[in-house]
């Protein structure tokens, strides 16, 4: 997968954090610096005192999206039916660290991958609207598909040299020919209409949750403009019955863009899988996946 990392010789930490807020921030020195319960790998996330939070990337193409939040999550905010992050300043490369960094609003609530989704319907449903909601927020002069977001938003034939790479390196692990015609079918359409706001990695450590329902969306790193269809992927990731029927019902996409979707989601499963493999790890979940996406096709 095409997510190259941070490779310099200053460490991402919380001492860095701290070191970079006092010397452009000094209003902020004085607030504590602490990681968050649930890091991601794009950026580095610290709580910055009660209502703030250091988001700091961790390579170059990653940098890319900071500039693109800064000025378009404003814009997002109030036509989104849940708070998304609000950026309340923009740090500058110090310190050894060679990027653009964020100061954002800090919001409430625990990513869904660990506090679960409270009744996974009404969890499908309201995620669902938001989605509804993003694309129509109007479109004009967004973020096309490009490397800041790794090709979201565009056709998912642009990675197909990934996924027939990953299907010779997998084998017998998953039945080839199913595999080959549902990507078959996903690449045989594209989106018609004009381009659209989509988020671009809507996964259950980007959801936030409080009392049991879902409570905001963050990480718009992979946001732009173009095909919703890789925010589908979320229907076999983390849905499943009646749960994935509500939220199918609900995004009120066609089939196509379903059967898209689906080719996102076998994608990212697959190059998931072989990396787990080579890891001696396990790779269950991403085989799940695998079987999810080519039983909704059947």
């Amino acid at each position: 997968m095409r997510y190259p990392g941070y490779q310099g010789a200053v460490e991402i930490d919380a001492h860095l954090a701290r070191r970079l807020v006092a010397g452009q921030f000094p209003r902020w020195a004085g607030l504590p610096v602490r990681p968050v319960d649930l890091d991601g790998w794009d950026n580095r996330t610290f709580r910055l005192g009660d209502e703030l939070t250091v988001r700091l990337p961790s390579g170059d193409w990653y940098a890319l999206q900071v500039d693109k939040e800064q000025r378009w999550l404003p814009v997002l905010a109030p036509e989104l039916p849940l708070p998304v992050p609000t950026p309340v300043a923009r740090g500058v490369p110090e310190h050894g660290y060679p990027y653009p960094w964020s100061v954002y609003r800090w919001l409430d609530g625990r990513p869904a991958l660990v506090a679960g989704t409270g009744d996974a319907t009404t969890f499908a449903t309201d995620l669902a609207r938001f989605l509804v909601a993003l694309r129509q927020v109007d479109a004009t002069g967004g973020p096309a598909p490009g490397e800041h977001n790794f090709h979201r938003g565009a056709a998912v034939s642009a990675y197909e040299d990934e996924l027939f790479a990953a299907v010779e390196a997998l084998g017998a692990e998953v039945p080839r020919d199913e595999v080959l015609t549902t990507w078959d079918e996903a690449t045989a359409t594209a989106w018609r209409d004009r381009p659209v706001w989509f988020h671009g990695d809507v996964a259950p450590g980007n959801l936030l949750v409080r009392d049991g329902r879902l409570s905001a969306v963050i990480d718009f790193g992979t946001s732009g403009v173009g095909d919703p269809a890789c925010d589908v992927v979320i229907a076999w990731t983390a849905l499943s019955g009646d749960a994935r029927d509500a939220f199918r019902r609900t995004l009120d996409l066609d089939a196509a863009t379903w059967a898209r979707g689906r080719g996102w989601a076998l994608w990212k499963a697959l190059v998931s899988l072989v990396a787990a493999l080579e890891r001696d790890e396990d790779g269950d979940g991403h085989r799940r996946v695998v079987r999810r996406v080519l039983a909704d096709r059947a």
